[in-house]
């Protein structure tokens, strides 16, 4: 009953709080003119599905940020996963290593309430060489280092954009 009413507790706390949350547009193009979203070991169609499942939920995530009402609309026009996917026998695996690190290129706009533009770029290449030469933080999860880049580019660029 103590775990019951303590998600009751913290559901009643984080509900009001994402009530208030920003929301975020993301749009995709054609996955298979990106550079490099190749899928190993699934088909083509569940793993690009599940690529823009991922970020989609991850874009959503970092514009609970953003104050009610704005919105993020991100347009990703390129992508290139960390890795690079190599017959291993019978099967295909992707291959990490520093020389195949992540780069991502999009468009957004982040709009307020009355849907006025506070920040607009059409041309944001993200990329990062020292990929592997961080510290790795938290659970092994899926794109991890593309989810890092956009969540450094979200604090560098989208944040200081709300002053």
């Amino acid at each position: 009953m103590n775990l019951v009413k303590k998600i009751a507790t913290t559901m009643c706390i984080a509900l009001p709080a994402l009530a208030h949350a920003g929301e975020s547009v993301v749009k995709w193009h054609d996955f298979n003119d990106y550079r490099d979203v190749r899928a190993s070991n699934q088909t083509k169609s569940s793993y690009h599905k599940s690529v823009a499942a991922s970020f989609e939920k991850h874009m959503a995530k970092l514009a609970e940020q953003l104050p009610k009402d704005y919105k993020l609309n991100v347009e990703f026009t390129d992508l290139d996963l960390a890795g690079d996917v190599r017959y291993g026998g019978m099967d295909e695996i992707r291959v990490v290593k520093p020389i195949y690190f992540p780069r991502i290129k999009l468009n957004y706009s982040l709009t307020d309430n009355d849907g006025t533009v506070l920040s607009k770029d059409t041309d944001v290449e993200l990329k990062d060489m020292g990929f592997m030469d961080k510290i790795k933080m938290g659970r092994d999860e899926s794109f991890y280092y593309e989810k890092r880049l956009l969540t450094e580019w979200f604090g560098e660029q989208i944040l200081p954009s709300l002053d």
